[in-house]
């Protein structure tokens, strides 16, 4: 059977070309769909979101332009009133000064001890890690309000076990006052804060290579300067992160103020619940309570603004 010699060479560069175009085509067909949007998939999502945060925050935006009186109660209409009394008012702008100081310095105490605590666990061996984080996690278990009711045991007035215990070891004479004060408050905040800075900072921690803190301990640097120089602006994400965290949720905590605060140490959570169950002055609560979120969001986004101008190679 005969065949031309030149058959072969022609059908094989077709099927090249067919195959070539067909591989274009498909590429570009690949391409065209990874830069689709997965509406299927996004939609549900996006629509939750907007069911449960955006809309309630646009209501409650709207609830704080509407105005209230004892005997007509909530009327809607465009009203300034609310903002300017908070605005103006010092018990609301106490309120706020107190519920940010509260915020700051929690997390300030979460950072002096979390910081350490999160070094220690991360050189140890991988059991005592385990058995370590396992401790730092043990209290998330728990309710806030359960915790919070353990620290009213501990402070107790005058027959506290933390004052007898401190009497005891001769550092005071006297019983000092932390129930209803912001001392016993801040504590308390600290401790239930406390496993998310622990977290935060482990999580950057175990991204440190060993060998680059050995070259430098090589190299004839000493202990803090390898703290200073090598591992703390490694580890600045996870410090901005459960900064981030500490303080937000200090800020809007309301079982443990209201518990060790008592009612007159008011903060911005506790003021809001007063305006909505007590008062029924829900605008009011209202403009509290956007005030406080503007309020947050400020001083976060500007603080990780400064700290990644900073550290900004770390965070790329």
């Amino acid at each position: 059977m005969s065949s031309d010699p030149h058959a072969a060479p022609i059908s094989q560069s077709w099927t090249g070309r067919l195959r070539s175009r067909l591989t274009g085509r498909g590429r570009a067909a690949g391409r065209a769909s990874e830069g689709a949007v997965p509406w299927g998939w996004v939609g549900p999502s996006l629509a939750l979101f907007a069911a449960a945060l955006v809309i309630p925050l646009i209501m409650t935006l709207l609830l704080t332009f509407y105005n209230w009186a004892p005997m007509e109660g909530i009327t809607p209409g465009f009203h300034l009133a609310n903002w300017r009394e908070v605005l103006s008012d010092e018990y609301f702008i106490e309120v706020f000064l107190r519920t940010l100081r509260f915020a700051a310095l929690s997390s300030l105490i979460c950072l002096v001890f979390g910081l350490p605590e999160a070094i220690i666990i991360s050189r140890m061996s991988r059991r005592w890690r385990r058995l370590c984080l396992l401790v730092i996690l043990g209290p998330l278990l728990v309710s806030v309000v359960v915790r919070t009711l353990g620290w009213t045991l501990l402070f107790g007035g005058t027959n506290g076990i933390i004052n007898q215990l401190l009497i005891w070891l001769g550092l005071i004479k006297y019983p000092l006052p932390f129930m209803f004060t912001e001392t016993g408050t801040v504590i308390a905040l600290a401790h239930v804060m406390m496993p998310f800075m622990v977290l935060a900072i482990s999580a950057s921690l175990q991204r440190i290579q060993p060998q680059v803190e050995d070259a430098a301990a090589s190299l004839g640097a000493p202990p803090r300067v390898v703290m200073r120089r090598i591992v703390l602006p490694q580890i600045m994400p996870g410090l901005l992160s459960g900064t981030t965290i500490v303080f937000a949720m200090a800020a809007s905590s309301f079982a443990t103020p209201s518990i060790i605060g008592g009612r007159r140490l008011k903060v911005a959570s506790t003021l809001i619940h007063d305006e909505f169950t007590n008062t029924l002055n829900w605008p009011l609560g209202a403009v509290v309570a956007v005030l406080l979120l503007i309020s947050l969001v400020t001083i976060i986004v500007a603080s990780n603004r400064l700290v990644e101008r900073r550290y900004a190679e770390t965070f790329k």
